[in-house]
């Protein structure tokens, strides 16, 4: 089967991850973790969280908090963690370097766009309002796995985008940058492109069919251009 970056494929859907790929929150996000665990009496530093936790859900960085502190911890943790990233996000998010431009390129592309996260929808609003992202990404093209119950690496949010736009999951490319979110491609059976510096590890199971590395986000308009191209003329 083509993928969406294939030139025998059809591009019709680009769904993006929103920390770490549209919005620059990762590093705020694991340092309010950390601060978190070590109120708990842990040890971990912001390197460490965000080794640990970067593009995980909240309740399965609770869990996980859970296990290491030995106990359970209040019911509404990930409610009063998700709040207080929200009240940081309205304050700290900023945009991942080049991506009004790139956001420009894929609009005028003439592709539709959709997001993916496992953010909730509340933390997305805060984070887009507070980036000038919010006309790129009306309500109604966020989706939030965390809010579905099916935090990534489940495929759900990608392939709930993909049917709520009225594709299928071949003719979608997923724009991701942690594994979780990789492996959620991978599930859906999409493409995707992974933002990730030349000298970075790779998800253990790369390669992979219709999968793609840049480094920098001025490489994947260029990139979706010539993808549409070859399709048109095959």
């Amino acid at each position: 089967m083509s993928s969406a970056l294939d030139d025998s494929g059809h591009l019709k859907l680009v769904i993006f991850d929103c920390d770490g790929v549209l919005v620059d929150s990762e590093g705020p996000s694991c340092r309010a973790t950390a601060q978190f665990a070590q109120s708990l009496g842990l040890s971990i530093t912001e390197h460490e969280a965000f080794e640990r936790f970067a593009g995980k859900a909240l309740p399965q960085i609770v869990k996980e908090l859970e296990e290491d502190v030995g106990h359970e911890l209040p019911q509404d943790t990930a409610a009063r963690l998700r709040d207080n990233l929200i009240r940081l996000m309205e304050e700290q998010a900023e945009p991942v370097d080049g991506a009004a431009h790139m956001l420009a390129g894929v609009l005028a592309a003439g592709l539709p766009i959709r997001v993916g996260s496992n953010s909730s929808i509340k933390e997305m609003e805060a984070k887009f309002d507070r980036t000038d992202m919010t006309d790129a990404f009306p309500a109604e093209r966020i989706h939030s796995a965390n809010d579905m119950g099916h935090p990534k690496p489940s495929p759900e949010v990608y392939l709930h985008a993909a049917r709520t736009e009225g594709v299928k999951a071949e003719e979608c490319v997923v724009i991701e940058d942690s594994d979780t979110g990789a492996e959620a491609a991978l599930k859906a059976g999409m493409a995707c492109v992974l933002l990730r510096d030349a000298d970075a590890p790779l998800p253990a199971f790369w390669p992979a069919p219709g999968f793609v590395r840049i480094s920098h986000l001025s490489e994947l308009v260029p990139m979706l251009r010539n993808a549409l191209k070859a399709q048109k003329q095959s």
